[in-house]
């Protein structure tokens, strides 16, 4: 009888060990980011302030590609890419993350945005997309670093 409450208790914790490790993942780190090419175009680290995610990019990759948004068409005009806030506005309901903006700063097209972790929160999924979800495209970022 002792034996059976003990693995009882021993699962019981293993369960409740897993759900607390599910329930602290979330998009909040630094992110490697990728062209569509594949190669790496730089770091976006997304942060939590309340229950809003806002994502800025922290480094770019030294490359041919401009360090200012010539393309953008807002306030965001012309201003240094580091530093740059791309993702706004982003709220969690349920597995997915979603959110008003993403810019793309080499194009200075805006979409809305859903982020969804996979691999354990070790990748994001970025979906930007105009109306409907199903008109958009999807990058895959890789974790660099938690919070």
């Amino acid at each position: 009888m002792n034996r059976n409450r003990l693995m009882i208790f021993v699962l019981l914790m293993l369960v409740a060990g897993t759900a607390s490790a599910l329930e602290s993942v979330s998009p909040e780190g630094l992110w490697k980011t990728f062209d569509d090419d594949g190669q790496i175009s730089g770091y976006v680290r997304i942060i939590k302030d309340h229950d809003i995610y806002t994502g800025v990019i922290e480094k770019g990759i030294s490359t041919s590609k401009e360090e200012y948004c010539t393309a953008c068409r807002d306030d965001r005009k012309d201003q240094k890419l580091i530093g740059m806030t791309i993702i706004k506005n982003v709220k969690v309901h349920g597995e997915i993350y979603e959110g008003d903006e993403i810019l793309d700063p080499f194009s200075g097209n805006t979409y809305r945005v859903k982020l969804k972790l996979k691999d354990a929160g070790k990748q994001l999924e970025v979906r930007g997309f105009i109306g409907f979800s199903l008109l958009g495209r999807t990058q895959i970022w890789q974790r660099e670093s938690h919070g």
